[in-house]
């Protein structure tokens, strides 16, 4: 699914979501037969597709390319919102070796997925200035040594907060702990324009925003989904902390009980109308609630954790070329073109997508317009990527399902990651 967004994914942002689906552009010169190794031959007409852009800012890049090249023009097609039914989609047409795509913007942790099933052609990676992006966020388009996604946009979680009322409060600072939010909330909901509020949202609706969130909570209370070698960690006292943290919330109403439907754009917008006084997402929404009814009224801290600041999930949008696609040459040169220094840069000034360039963070004229650039810059050093492994559908579905027995009352905690923990040994191939 974020991602400023980054945005959407994951589970996100863009965050709300980018998101391609599998393959090729239809019409141009150039064969649709995967033969090998890419020769990136063939120009003419394109097919861009990822999630639906509710900021208007791809389709806007997409009509600068089109203007450039009138003969090679990009079509976008959009999917939904939510990372799930773009994943559903993108596979299945790789499956068929449709040429029905061209361009694949791919959530961050579907690169092993997509490279390891040759649905995504390698990429000359020396064509691309990675040396000059972020690092944890080129790795994500890597697999097995090679590329096979460049970075387009990254993301990292941020928590949105009303600073009006916490001022009127009399609170000087945003909290750094699930327990200091949950005493700012109470502080705040004592004064009459505030009574009707609740205190905190995330995405907790059954879909990758859930796993995201979830994996945020585990990592905050200082505990691991899986390990650097693929091996589940759920079943230990971090996870449950993390876990126990959701699960409370809910129940003792720090959590809107509504927020079991959440997605990213269902919490931007219960926000912008008023009805949190936090709100967990992704950097794509700052740029949108400037325009909203609470705008001169918010701002963004770092996610709260158990003991200190917490840990986000790794998001962002890479760009992936259709092993079956036609017109490969003028896809690579739409890739450039899209993840140039200079599209982030617009990209962040129409969009609030985080750059993945690191020298964007620190532009003092950026960083003047853009105040929160310093705490998304941290927010990126500082997230833990969601499981990078090929069965990534089938992992991030057992956790929706776990975890929201857990949410909904219909398991106990405890059940629900002993539960989880037998599934992604299976899901994963993990010794017991």
């Amino acid at each position: 699914m974020v991602t400023t967004t980054a945005l959407r994914c994951s589970a996100g942002a863009l965050a709300l979501g980018l998101a391609m689906t599998a393959c090729g552009s239809s019409g141009g010169s150039g064969s649709g037969e995967r033969t090998g190794d890419a020769s990136f031959e063939g120009r003419g007409p394109i097919a861009f597709v990822g999630g639906k852009d509710t900021t208007g800012a791809i389709q806007a890049a997409l009509d600068r390319w089109n203007r450039l090249h009138r003969e090679e023009k990009a079509t976008f097609l959009q999917l939904p919102t939510d990372a799930d039914s773009q994943r559903q989609q993108m596979t299945h047409n790789a499956e068929t070796k449709s040429d029905a795509y061209t361009v694949l913007s791919l959530d961050v942790v579907w690169t092993s997925e997509f490279a390891a099933h040759r649905w995504i052609d390698k990429l000359p990676g020396k064509q691309f200035p990675l040396h000059e992006m972020e690092k944890p966020v080129v790795e994500t388009g890597e697999y097995r040594g090679g590329l096979y996604a460049v970075p387009f946009s990254s993301d990292g979680g941020l928590l949105y907060y009303r600073a009006d009322l916490l001022k009127k409060a009399g609170i000087a600072k945003p909290p750094t702990t699930w327990s200091r939010m949950k005493a700012d909330c109470a502080r705040v909901k004592k004064m009459p324009e505030a009574e009707d509020m609740s205190c905190y949202a995330g995405q907790f609706r059954k879909y990758e925003g859930l796993t995201v969130n979830f994996s945020e909570a585990v990592q905050s209370a200082g505990g691991v989904v899986t390990d650097a070698d693929g091996r589940p960690h759920l079943d230990t006292p971090e996870a449950r902390k993390g876990l126990d943290f959701l699960v409370r919330s809910f129940k003792d109403g720090t959590i809107p009980h509504e927020a079991l439907t959440y997605q990213e754009e269902d919490g931007r917008r219960a926000f912008e109308s008023g009805k949190l006084i936090f709100l967990r997402n992704w950097p794509y929404v700052y740029s949108m609630a400037r325009k909203s009814k609470v705008a001169g009224k918010f701002a963004v801290a770092p996610l709260p954790g158990l003991n200190g600041p917490g840990s986000s999930s790794l998001g962002g949008h890479n760009l992936a070329l259709c092993s079956y696609a036609r017109n490969k040459a003028t896809a690579v040169d739409l890739i450039k073109f899209l993840t140039s220094q200079e599209s982030a840069r617009t990209f962040l000034k129409d969009a609030a997508f985080a750059p993945p360039y690191a020298a964007l963070y620190d532009d003092a004229s950026l960083t003047k317009r853009y105040p929160y650039l310093p705490v998304l810059k941290q927010s990126i050093e500082t997230a833990v990527p969601r499981p990078r492994v090929v069965r990534y559908g089938d992992v991030t579905s057992s956790v929706q399902q776990q975890v929201y027995a857990a949410l909904t009352g219909d398991k106990s905690g405890k059940q629900a990651l002993k539960d989880l923990q037998q599934d992604l040994r299976q899901d994963l191939g993990s010794p017991r």
